[in-house]
């Protein structure tokens, strides 16, 4: 979704007719917003350019500012991704950069990516190197002095298996790769740093996990584990003094070296026994747990990432649901940054040359401090937002409406009251930010949305008006539920569990039409491979797609996510 553009185009044809091409052949793309920020987990600067940042949004592209954050511009929209989850700036050359393209986490809603690409030119011209088959790059690391020497972790395909997966090296600047640190099909390279004092030493961290074929299905093995290579990644062995291993559930590991003092290495380790927050003071020889809060750590398919100040080895952050900071190597922590204006911190970069300097992205996007966290810049100036499903009113100017990744619903006027579409033309609406946020045909003012809420737009009220049996046991709903107005009688509103229901007095009462849509049983789909035996096979599934006929109020497609289509004929009577 380049620049997340927003075009809501209404045509009146039948469904057999064919739109002549001369009837849309004026109209162009043109971004609406929301302005605000989006799901980022990419971000770098510039040590030699305090001013200049470049950040990878999930779903938005690379964007850079020359301002510290005040203005951000998009500088990927050319190229046939959107996902990205890795930055690297070349330290020797800022005009070198890398990107790593999809989101490189593993969670159950997910953008992949097509390898990694690198500019010459800041980032005015791209060219694509190569690991189009890697699907999810989260790390990319450049010798601080030689841009052309990086490593890559690739963690590879989310739902399956695939051989273009973990620690990749190049040494002639991307126009080859050798894979020099791999386990089998399974386990993907998810970090990698370099000793900053001695770049013939390297770091790199190997996860096994997958997603499953449905929502939060996920599954762990034994392969994850740190590395050391100390011959510039030929040959690497695995570092285990001190950590949790397979035995104790290993899983994620987030890596920082310390450039202060490089034998200090700090990592966020995941694990179902003794996960925590560990320091190595012999260049990772050994370790010491010196912390267990699971604020720090945990949820680590999603979080992980810890950062040492360049110039104090005992200061270090940490990313997870709020951003930490500790001043004793560890041992205790405060909150640096959270709500509002940000939760869900993925990245941290603090520039080599002032600490104070430090950008941060989360799933509101990116924002930059240059006085050490007593203030911030804005992130109402991103339009990177990631949306759900999309639905415009029928007001004057009309208003586009969805559900925007952990930031609430919001509508967006389609033209700006002072001659141009700003922060100012969008507002948040009371529906719950997974799924959809639909228009009432028949009063644009009020709202449906997640599982189910009701806004009023005149009164600034929201309503649970959810049918009662689905607030009760035996009915299941997931993170985004069908919610369709009937194109044929505008009082018809329908919303969708492992059931479909039906309204058509404002949800103040609800019929159920259907039965259980989903199966009762089923075969562990192939592509779940090793990890069979951790599949508990129950009735999950939900109805995920929802499709009511334009043209006959009787006639209904209903799509569930296990994999079953049904139509209805007769108004869900069969």
């Amino acid at each position: 979704m380049r620049r997340l553009a927003l075009m809501v185009l209404f045509l009146g044809t039948t469904l057999s007719a064919q739109i002549d091409p001369r009837m849309v052949q004026e109209m162009r793309w043109r971004m609406i917003g929301p302005f605000r920020g989006g799901r980022t987990v990419a971000a770098v600067g510039v040590r030699n350019q305090p001013n200049v940042f470049y950040i990878g949004v999930n779903n938005g592209g690379v964007w850079k500012t020359t301002d510290y954050g005040r203005i951000w511009t998009p500088i990927f929209d050319d190229q046939p991704t959107g996902s990205i989850g890795a930055i690297a700036v070349a330290s020797s050359d800022p005009n070198i950069i890398y990107v790593g393209s999809g989101e490189g986490l593993q969670r159950p809603d997910l953008s992949t990516g097509d390898g990694i690409y690198k500019s010459s030119d800041a980032g005015k011209t791209w060219a694509h190197l190569g690991l189009r088959d890697g699907q999810q790059i989260p790390m990319i690391a450049v010798d601080p002095r030689d841009p052309n020497r990086i490593f890559v972790a690739v963690l590879g395909h989310p739902y399956g298996p695939n051989e273009e997966r973990g620690i990749f090296r190049s040494t002639d600047g991307g126009r080859t790769f050798q894979k020099v640190l791999y386990k089998n099909e399974d386990v993907g390279g998810m970090d990698v740093a370099f000793d900053p004092s001695n770049s013939q030493t390297v770091y790199a961290v190997l996860w096994q996990a997958r997603q499953g074929p449905w929502e939060n299905g996920a599954f762990t093995g034994p392969g994850s584990g740190l590395f050391k290579s100390t011959d510039g990644g030929s040959n690497w062995r695995q570092l285990t003094s001190g950590l949790p291993g397979a035995a104790e559930g290993l899983g994620r590991i987030g890596i920082e070296v310390s450039s202060a003092n490089p034998n200090r290495l700090y990592a966020i380790v995941g694990a179902t026994k003794l996960g925590g927050v560990y320091r190595s003071d012999d260049a990772g020889e050994s370790w010491q747990r010196v912390n267990t809060d699971d604020r720090l750590w945990g949820r680590d398919g999603d979080f992980n990432e810890v950062r040492a100040d360049p110039k104090n080895p005992d200061v270090i952050y940490v990313a997870n649901v709020v951003t930490w900071k500790s001043t004793d190597g560890g041992k205790t922590f405060g909150s640096f940054r959270g709500a509002p204006g940000g939760d869900d911190y993925h990245r941290v970069w603090i520039n080599p040359a002032d600490p104070k300097t430090i950008l941060i992205a989360s799933d509101q996007g990116a924002i930059v401090t240059v006085n050490g966290g007593e203030s911030w810049s804005s992130w109402y100036n991103q339009p990177t937002a990631q949306l759900y499903h999309v639905s415009a009113d029928n007001s004057f100017p009309y208003r586009v409406c969805s559900g925007q990744q952990e930031s609430g619903s919001a509508c967006v006027q389609s033209r700006g009251d002072e001659g141009q579409i700003t922060f100012r033309e969008w507002r948040p609406v009371a529906v719950e930010e997974y799924g959809y946020a639909v228009p009432d045909p028949l009063d644009p003012d009020i709202i449906y949305g997640g599982k189910l809420e009701k806004w009023d737009w005149r009164r600034h009220q929201v309503q649970n008006v959810a049918p009662k049996p689905i607030r009760d046991a035996g009915y299941r709903v997931i993170r985004t539920m069908p919610v369709v107005f009937s194109p044929v009688d505008p009082r018809i509103l329908y919303f969708s569990s492992n059931t479909l229901w039906q309204t058509a007095n404002g949800a103040k009462s609800w019929t159920q039409m259907s039965p259980d849509l989903t199966r009762k049983t089923w075969s562990v789909p192939a592509n779940v491979g090793s990890y069979a035996p951790q599949v508990k096979v129950t009735q999950r599934g939900v109805i995920y797609a929802l499709a009511p006929s334009p043209l006959d109020i009787n006639r209904i497609c209903a799509g569930a996510d296990d994999g079953l289509i049904h139509v209805t004929t007769d108004g869900g009577k069969t």
